[in-house]
């Protein structure tokens, strides 16, 4: 729900409802401490309310809440709002008037403490220096108050995270337990308003960048709707994992500039790399990019599933058993493909590409040859075949020094 929607919702201004979220840094508050039966909860304050609306007494009261006369008196005296000129009780009002009285605001460790505060500055903000200690400025990024775009330039700083802050200043001050601090402390003295430790504007030095906090369970990426529980990596047999089995390939997309791309597909037994030709289609960077439109960088589902079908068609069948591929959406037609080339398709976990982490390792030794911001749409099919036999007749020491090609070959020998 969006903060103007809710505010409408709690019944108080829309600029009130962002108000809020800023002041409580983007998330709400946690109260990690469990309700004390020595107070009165809401749900109790309600029941005076109405048993008060019903002329009973504080006596009365007091034995159908199990709680002391005095504590009640007190309660009605202490907590109660005024209308025309008489005391009326009410729930919501007392609330608000219980909490109040119980905060006890004490001032965080980093506002009192200057040399802490400079540590964490100095770690989180510090100036970019080269090997001689001579400072490097880095781009001019002026504040303003929000993240900083994809692609635009960000403020060069030593960020550390706030985690390793909170670690490292324990092995730098190991016998000052006065210069130690949380690393949600923090995060809290950069994003709530009223901590006035920390400048908010440092947030921008922080590896997300983001000048309000985000849920956890917002952070995580979703799982395609293409994705079902029966062919996520937990449905896998267990031959795939100790790569016994051979037939078993991971795949994925290295992609370059110009939102080009070349398929990479590899055998788990053998480490025999097959490489995808993925030509832009016509029409790519011709006019204005159409959102939603065909995917004409090359790289869409049906111009991956072709060309993932015409190179796993060239095997014997005991050789293409699975494809195990992360949740991209170029494997939207994963059924179609399990249907033309009877290849069994699993999706690793959102996020996890260790996975698939053959696939993983040849992708980064295919970067020696396809550096990030190649353009990809440049290279013929024939010079990819080339860049895969230079890797497939390289020994590998997990091979016992052999070759992927001469460990493949023997598998196709075998039939």
């Amino acid at each position: 729900m969006e903060t103007e929607a809710a505010a409408l919702a709690c019944n108080v201004s829309q600029p009130l409802g962002p108000r809020w979220l800023r002041e409580a840094g983007g998330v709400a508050p946690i109260d990690l401490a469990p309700h004390s039966g020595r107070y009165l909860p809401f749900s109790e304050r309600e029941e005076i309310a109405l048993l008060w609306a019903q002329d009973c007494s504080v006596r009365e009261i007091s034995r159908r809440l199990q709680r002391s006369p005095s504590t009640i008196s007190r309660e009605l005296r202490r907590n109660a709002a005024t209308r025309g000129g008489t005391l009326v009780y009410r729930a919501t009002v007392a609330q608000w008037k219980a909490e109040g009285a119980a905060e006890r605001p004490n001032a965080s460790k980093l506002a009192e403490n200057d040399q802490l505060r400079t540590y964490v500055q100095d770690r989180l903000a510090g100036t970019v220096t080269d090997y001689r200690g001579e400072p490097i400025p880095g781009p001019n990024v002026p504040w303003k108050g929000r993240r900083q775009g994809r692609h635009a330039d960000r403020r060069w700083a030593t960020c550390w995270s706030p985690e390793q802050i909170s670690r490292r200043i324990q092995i730098d001050y190991p016998d000052d337990q006065s210069m130690r601090i949380s690393h949600e402390a923090i995060y809290q003295a950069l994003y709530i308003q009223g901590r006035g430790a920390l400048r908010r504007e440092l947030t921008a030095c922080l590896r997300s960048g983001r000048a309000l906090r985000v849920p956890r369970a917002r952070t995580q990426q979703r799982g395609k709707h293409f994705v079902t529980p029966e062919v996520t990596i937990s449905e896998c047999p267990a031959e795939i994992a100790d790569r016994a089995v051979p037939g078993h390939w991971e795949g994925n997309l290295i992609t370059g500039l110009n939102r080009s791309a070349i398929g990479t597909l590899v055998e788990r037994t053998t480490r025999f790399t097959m490489l995808l030709h993925l030509p832009p289609m016509e029409g790519h960077g011709v006019g204005v990019r159409v959102k939603n439109g065909p995917a004409l960088a090359g790289h869409g589902a049906e111009a991956v599933r072709n060309a993932i079908a015409t190179k796993i068609a060239l095997l014997p069948e005991h050789l293409r058993r699975s494809l195990t591929w992360d949740q991209g959406a170029e494997m939207a037609q994963h059924v179609q493909l399990r249907i033309d080339t009877a290849l069994e398709i699993y999706f690793c976990d959102p996020q996890s590409p260790w996975q698939r982490g053959t696939n993983e390792n040849t992708n980064g030794l295919l970067r020696q040859y396809f550096p990030k911001g190649t353009d990809m749409s440049r290279y013929t099919e024939r010079e990819l075949d080339a860049v895969a036999n230079i890797l497939n007749c390289r020994s590998r020491k997990t091979l016992g020094w052999k070759t992927p090609a001469e460990a493949f070959h023997e598998l196709l020998s075998a039939t």
